[in-house]
């Protein structure tokens, strides 16, 4: 009988665990609170425990189980199973999770970045099956990206390649970043992007759907995608320049990587053509020829289970 995987996506509020069946079928899946105000060990106690009721609830036992993989959002070492820090879950600072719960469970355990996970679970079973050569980057909050190279995850140097969202795309910018520098694509290309630049139309005295369907609420990335697809000129205006901006970014990568595909997921993504259609025209005008002619941009397709699906990856990558 094959021996099945353990797929686990950290996030800031839940914790997803799911078993993964070798032809990528999720079998059994649960999620636990995050918990990050109450610390890490708060956290590895509750996916400690769902790992247990996993078990318990599939009738497994350890040895049934080939190994345990996990995505998480920021910077780890892959080959130590270190979690170096993650920028929106506070205290997780050279956490040897690998090992913790190798200890508990005595199953192989890897660890990578989040979005890398992603990758290897649309490349194996989503979008970019097929393919040798492929970018998957999630736009929502900021940008990620893993890369694929000739069929390997690439992870460079120190465990930190695929950070798209950091491309300079101004010289000369005032738009701080998070990360301490100006100009990236990332404080142009998010959600809290189009947040800014809704309000900024506001201001400039631009009567827009997206205000009224706010009323008093807050301005949301979904809210004024919803009114774009309700055909509100400025929200549709808001979208083509997220797109534009996305694709002066990636025509870089296309012309640096030559990839076969463009796998695109995320929150904001989820709006579909409203961003693909002029991230493509801008591609198609920005890359060389040949580069832009062999790739192909295409939305996600594992949606919220590509994290667990691609972690439980992990023990082939």
């Amino acid at each position: 009988m094959a021996k099945k995987r353990i797929g686990i996506d950290v996030g800031g509020t839940n914790v997803k665990v799911a078993l993964v069946s070798d032809s990528g079928d999720i079998i059994y899946s649960n999620s636990v609170p995050t918990g990050s105000e109450m610390g890490f060990d708060y956290t590895i106690n509750n996916i400690k425990e769902a790992i247990r009721t996993l078990l318990d609830e599939t009738k497994l036992k350890n040895n049934d189980i080939e190994a345990i993989g996990f995505g998480f959002p920021g910077q780890v070492d892959n080959k130590t199973g270190l979690v170096k820090c993650l920028p929106n879950i506070p205290g997780w600072d050279n956490v040897p999770i690998a090992e913790i719960i190798e200890k508990e469970f005595g199953i192989t355990t890897k660890i990578d970045n989040d979005v890398r996970c992603a990758a290897l679970g649309e490349l194996k079973y989503g979008a970019g099956k097929g393919c040798e050569n492929l970018i998957c980057i999630t736009v929502g909050t900021g940008i990620g990206s893993g890369i694929i190279l000739n069929g390997k995850l690439v992870r460079g140097a120190s465990n930190s390649a695929g950070e798209i969202g950091h491309i300079k795309l101004f010289y000369n910018d005032k738009k701080l970043c998070g990360c301490g520098d100006y100009g990236c694509l990332e404080t142009y290309v998010s959600g809290p992007a189009i947040v800014e630049m809704a309000k900024d139309y506001i201001r400039g005295g631009k009567s827009t759907k997206y205000r009224e369907m706010a009323k008093d609420g807050e301005i949301t990335p979904y809210i004024v995608a919803q009114a774009a697809m309700q055909g509100d000129v400025v929200a549709k205006q808001i979208f083509n320049i997220m797109g534009e901006y996305l694709g002066t970014g990636l025509a870089s990568v296309v012309n640096l990587l030559n990839p076969e595909k463009i796998i695109v997921g995320g929150g904001v993504a989820n709006c579909g053509d409203l961003l693909l259609a002029p991230l493509r025209e801008t591609l198609n005008k920005r890359a060389m020829p040949l580069s832009a002619s062999a790739v192909e941009v295409v939305p996600a397709q594992l949606a919220n289970t590509a994290g667990v699906i691609g972690s439980s990856l992990l023990i082939e990558s």
